[in-house]
């Protein structure tokens, strides 16, 4: 039986490839960024791990505006920080 190939996906603040369902994927749609839980939503999508520290990270060195050329503002921030922890809680 043949093995099933992993997709793997690069975090956009600390670089590390990881399988494509650890991380979360944030979208920029037209009312700016959001965060995608289902992976299946409309738009440019970059990945960032599901720790606060990432989040932060990629916030201070700007990773959102060069990977989906869309500002991270708080509202935003604060959202997909929230599924973060949301998401720490479940595991």
């Amino acid at each position: 039986m043949k093995t099933k190939k992993i997709p793997v996906r690069m975090c956009i603040a600390c670089r590390q490839g990881k399988p494509k369902k650890e991380l979360i994927r944030v979208v920029a749609a037209e009312n700016g960024l959001t965060a995608d839980e289902t992976g299946k939503a409309h738009g440019r999508g970059a990945y960032i791990c599901p720790d606060v520290e990432c989040l932060d990270k990629a916030k201070k060195i700007k990773a959102f505006e060069k990977a989906l050329e869309v500002p991270l503002d708080e509202t935003a921030y604060n959202a997909i920080k929230r599924v973060i922890l949301r998401r720490g809680l479940k595991q």
